[in-house]
């Protein structure tokens, strides 16, 4: 008897359909919109793993991760200004780490892939995955941890804006 309860009970859990399983759909339209066709012809192999199919790339593997220079650091995919040299700060975790965005062009969501509630960041005009907020960051400011993919930034220094 108490293997046909635990059994019964095994199987209500294991197919329950929860949250935790299940990610938000995406139904929104972005100014730039491409086919997957369009998209791997114009990103890597990697940016497109991140932008497109919101992957992570390996932590330390990015130069933007210690990047100090000033600039700004645009969408590697739609060139839309993202987030602020100044805002920037080394979390330690590996991916480049912001304490803000700039208002309007990064989009958020909700994902549960590792089986809990995250935050995700998207590209307000493309779309393209960015990374997850986290509410670790630095309490002096905004106690936000935008967590970001290097790949998926581009970082254009404060000194190639005078050039034009």
């Amino acid at each position: 008897m108490k293997k046909i309860l635990l059994f019964a009970l095994t199987t209500i859990l294991f197919s329950c359909n929860g949250s935790a399983q299940k990610k938000e759909t995406k139904d929104e339209t972005f100014p730039v919109t491409k086919t997957d066709a369009e998209w791997k012809a114009e990103l890597t192999a990697m940016e497109y793993y991140v932008l497109r199919e919101a992957g992570t790339e390996r932590a330390f593997s990015s130069p933007l991760n210690k990047n100090y220079e000033k600039g700004v650091y645009h969408c590697a995919a739609c060139d839309t200004p993202l987030f602020k040299s100044e805002h920037k700060f080394d979390s330690g975790t590996g991916w480049p780490s912001f304490d803000q965005e700039i208002k309007g062009n990064v989009a958020f969501s909700t994902d549960y892939n590792i089986g809990y509630e995250r935050t995700e960041e998207h590209c307000a005009t493309c779309g393209g995955h960015l990374g997850h907020v986290f509410d670790d960051g630095p309490k002096a400011t905004t106690g936000k941890r935008h967590c970001i993919n290097g790949v998926a930034l581009k970082f254009v220094p404060e000194d190639s804006k005078k050039d034009e």
